[in-house]
């Protein structure tokens, strides 16, 4: 499981950038696909010069048309009305390449071309501008134009392929001011040695064009900027708080600061916030864990020197003593320092390894009434040698079930039981219940000894702690009982508590509360 989370999270191509970077990365990225919006600029410009050059085919052909079916001296009249109308320039060659006809002639000219050379700077940079994005689309350039020396058919190779072809052609090219300079022809009917040619300068389209691309760079500039102000916000409010995190952990990880103060973030509800509560509570965890495995080594230390120090003590004076009765005591303080050592290493370690073993272990269904009737006949032995009776309430069947793990909820009972039998006098009754109230298991012991104090009811779960019988011999327990128990009731979400007998009578009542189950 543990690898697969790894596998999903892990980073491939990008795993050397930082959050920032590929937060302004994806912004770019899809200001990038907007960008690509000047190829349809091309694509838009082409299909109005192509209009433009069929609009110009079909005109010149109607003008053909009406030339033909004219009378021949009414020709120079219609041809220079018909350019006037049309904002065109119109011309009739003959086929051994003299110009019969012109529409300019005795009238002004319908367009201009104009000099880039006399035009003022700006015209100039609006020019490159035309340019660069004609490179970086790669669009198709067009022929430069130059009007000719001499204006004969010669000098236009559409004219001659229409009066050739019967049929009507066009032709773009690029004027001086790199604005569209567009020619059709189309033979005259009724007449074999003529064709007409139609000339325009349609400037609009540069216009048309220009205005598109302002607009679209308008927007794409807004774009932009908004794009990188919302990722370096992003990047603040998110690279940011996890950089300071990082430090934090990182000073966790070092160890050089006995407190380590990590953000808590309390305004942010998002997954940050979330992420620094988290590490706030696990460095907090962390440090109490690191106390008590402190404190912990501190006291096996201390519980270890006691017995050391009078087996240490015990074997020297052996050699020292001729007397058999004293040796054999000392023999006899030996084998009960060793055996507390045992109890005590025992102990310990299985204090060590439990909180590890209850984080792997698989809880299971366990029924409290079922547990507590199979082990009653081994405290029920046990009680009889010191003279103690046994109750036990049975709950209904089903009742009082929990999740967890029975070995180690035994030996939590196993302890409690085995304490109440050592502080009840002969005679005396251990009681035991488990019931099920509301959302919790209940389960108690109550013995008829002297009590547990109120000021010590929660020191004698601390590790080492022990408060014994003083008919009990030295050194049979390790004190750890309680503490252990109480570990393992707390890694099931338990609670365990000592108070009074609830009918006032002399003993001690031990309480825990396990999360129930819903049938």
């Amino acid at each position: 499981m543990a690898r697969n989370e790894e596998s999903q999270l892990r980073l491939r191509w990008s795993g050397k950038l930082s959050l920032t970077q590929r937060i302004l990365a994806v912004n770019i990225f899809a200001l990038a696909i907007l960008a690509g919006s000047l190829f349809y600029l091309d694509s838009f410009r082409a299909r109005i010069v192509s209009d433009r050059l069929q609009r110009a085919q079909t005109e010149a052909r109607l003008v053909a048309q009406s030339l033909g079916f004219a009378d021949r001296g009414a020709r120079p009249a219609l041809l220079r009305n018909l350019g006037q109308v049309s904002g065109t320039r119109l011309r009739i060659y003959r086929a051994d390449g003299t110009k019969q006809m012109d529409s300019w002639s005795g009238t002004s000219p319908t367009y201009a071309l104009r000099d880039p050379v006399k035009e003022p700077w700006d015209k100039d940079i609006a020019r490159l501008l035309d340019n660069g994005f004609d490179a970086i689309v790669g669009a198709e350039r067009a022929p430069d134009f130059a009007p000719p020396d001499v204006d004969t058919l010669d000098a236009w190779p559409e004219a001659r392929t229409a009066l050739s072809t019967r049929d009507s052609t066009t032709m773009l090219r690029r004027a001086p001011d790199s604005t569209p300079f567009i020619s059709a022809a189309a033979p005259i009917p009724l007449d074999t040695e003529s064709v007409l040619l139609v000339t325009s300068n349609p400037r609009d389209v540069r216009k048309i064009v220009r205005g598109e691309r302002l607009t679209l760079g308008i927007v794409l500039l807004v774009t932009i900027i908004l794009s990188v102000l919302l990722s370096l916000f992003l990047a603040r409010t998110i690279a940011m708080p996890l950089r300071h995190l990082a430090r934090a952990a990182l000073r966790v990880r070092l160890g050089r600061a006995r407190e380590v103060s990590v953000p808590l973030l309390p305004a942010r509800r998002d997954e940050i916030g979330l992420l620094a509560r988290a590490l706030h509570d696990m460095t907090q965890s962390l440090r109490h864990r690191i106390d008590a495995t402190e404190a912990f080594a501190a006291d096996v230390t201390h519980e270890l020197k006691n017995p050391l120090a009078s087996l240490r003590s015990a074997v020297d004076s052996l050699d020292r003593v001729e007397d058999p009765a004293l040796r054999g005591q000392l023999l006899d303080v030996v084998r009960q320092d060793v055996r507390r050592l045992d109890r005590l290493i025992v102990d310990i370690a299985e204090v060590s390894r439990l909180d590890a073993e209850l984080s792997r272990a698989r809880f299971e269904t366990v029924d409290l009434g079922m547990m507590i009737e199979a082990l009653l006949g081994v405290w029920e032995q046990r009680a009889a040698e010191r003279s103690v009776r046994m109750a036990f309430a049975r709950p209904r069947s089903g009742t009082a079930v929990i999740m967890g793990d029975e070995s180690r909820i035994a030996r939590v009972l196993d302890n409690l039981v085995d304490n109440a039998i050592s502080f009840s006098p002969p005679d005396g009754l251990v009681e035991i219940a488990a019931t099920s109230v509301g959302d919790e298991v209940i389960v108690s012991v109550e013995d008829e000894g002297a009590g547990v104090p109120e000021a010590v009811r929660e020191a004698i779960f601390n590790r080492f702690h022990s408060i014994r019988p003083d008919s009990e011999d030295f050194g049979r327990h390790s004190g750890l009982g309680l503490a252990i128990a109480k570990a393992i009731v707390e890694g099931h979400d338990g609670q365990i508590e000592a108070e009074d007998r609830h009918d006032g009578r002399s003993g001690a009542r031990f309480v825990i509360s396990f999360p129930g189950m819903n049938e």
